[in-house]
């Protein structure tokens, strides 16, 4: 059976300290809410999370951080979020910081099985010390490892009760390549459908990639910053 009642129900005896948790979206957008507070909830600690970016003060991945839940962040971007600071200049909290491209390939490399790849994203900066390097017709790259997760968190706009999934947007930043590249995945979706609503065209995440999903409830859906222009 993947549908679950809720987010506790979804991880129920699938968390545990020291883990690895993939948690997808950009910025705020797609993340996944009620995943986010089920897995602060199950009190699961020493945790690796690999994600773009660390949430909000108080919110999102940043509740994990508020319980100190999170030892290791693998990220491109943390700028919103002024615990994270604190932690990581106290030396609470590891860090791993990768860009963003990099973030991107090495997760969807990890989903595909690949164990590396060179990229010249890095070189000469130290995004690529002490990593493996070589050339290629004249130019120099560094090599970069896939990424695996013993829990992916994703959150999507649509899902069936196969878990074939649909993204919307913005969400379908690291959503999708995380979904693959976990060995457990958890989904929560704004709306679950029977099996056959959905278009066959329109999927991006087939359900042979997902174990558990449910259908979110109470989704904030926070603006990181919101900027609107003057009234004329």
């Amino acid at each position: 059976m993947k549908c679950f009642k809720n987010a506790a129900d979804a991880l129920s005896g699938v968390t545990y300290d020291g883990m690895t948790v993939m948690a997808g979206g950009f910025g705020l957008c797609g993340i996944p809410e009620n995943l986010i507070a089920a897995l602060r909830d199950s009190g699961a600690k020493d945790l690796t999370v690999i994600s773009n970016n660390a949430g909000v003060d108080g919110f999102g991945l940043g509740m994990l951080l508020t319980t100190r839940q999170i030892k290791k962040m693998i990220s491109s971007y943390v700028g919103e979020n002024k615990l994270f600071e604190q932690l990581y200049l106290s030396g609470e909290l590891e860090l791993e910081f990768n860009p963003q491209g990099t973030l991107a390939e090495r997760i969807r490399a990890g989903g595909a099985g690949i164990p590396g790849f060179y990229t010249k994203t890095g070189v000469g900066t130290l995004v690529a010390e002490g990593k493996e390097h070589k050339d290629f017709n004249g130019q120099t790259y560094v090599l970069e490892t896939g990424l695996v997760a013993d829990l992916s968190l994703v959150h999507a706009w649509k899902g069936d009760k196969e878990g074939n999934l649909v993204f919307r947007k913005a969400a379908r930043n690291f959503n999708p390549m995380m979904a693959t590249a976990g060995k457990i995945t958890v989904v929560e979706v704004e709306e679950l459908v029977e099996v056959g609503t959905l278009d066959p065209d329109t999927i991006h995440t087939p359900g042979i990639f997902v174990n558990r999903i449910f259908q979110a409830t109470g989704l904030e859906k926070r603006i990181e910053q919101r900027t609107v222009r003057k009234r004329s």
